[in-house]
């Protein structure tokens, strides 16, 4: 039961994840790297289709031997993090949820860049 667990996690990630390739705002790198984790737990073959894959493949192992994130994937995650923001802002979103948006996203932004390359 266990393994179906972390299995189950691994997929909501790893969903979450494809997601953000296309929406702005919702990170694809960690969600990447917490499917990675899952599967690890939950499904090694899994695990061994997402250490294999062409593009989902390298940034893991970067996370894996020096948790490291790519120059390229940092100023995406950043760039995307700001639209989304800016977006909010033109949309005229309370001031509550874009205060919450803000800290946030700051601190979502603050890791991936103080995160070696």
């Amino acid at each position: 039961m266990t393994k179906l667990i972390w299995t189950a996690c691994g997929l909501v990630a790893l969903a979450l994840g494809a997601i953000g390739v296309v929406l702005p705002g919702l990170p694809t790198t960690p969600f990447i790297i917490l499917a990675a984790f899952c599967f690890t737990k939950g499904s090694p073959r899994l695990a061994a289709m997402l250490d294999g894959h062409h593009i989902f493949g390298p940034i893991l192992e970067e996370w894996r031997l020096r948790g490291a994130i790519a120059p390229r994937f940092k100023a995406i995650a950043v760039a995307m993090m700001a639209l989304t923001f800016a977006v909010s802002l033109a949309l005229g979103l309370p001031i509550v949820i874009l205060i919450i948006q803000a800290i946030c996203m700051s601190g979502a932004a603050a890791y991936v860049l103080t995160r070696p390359n």
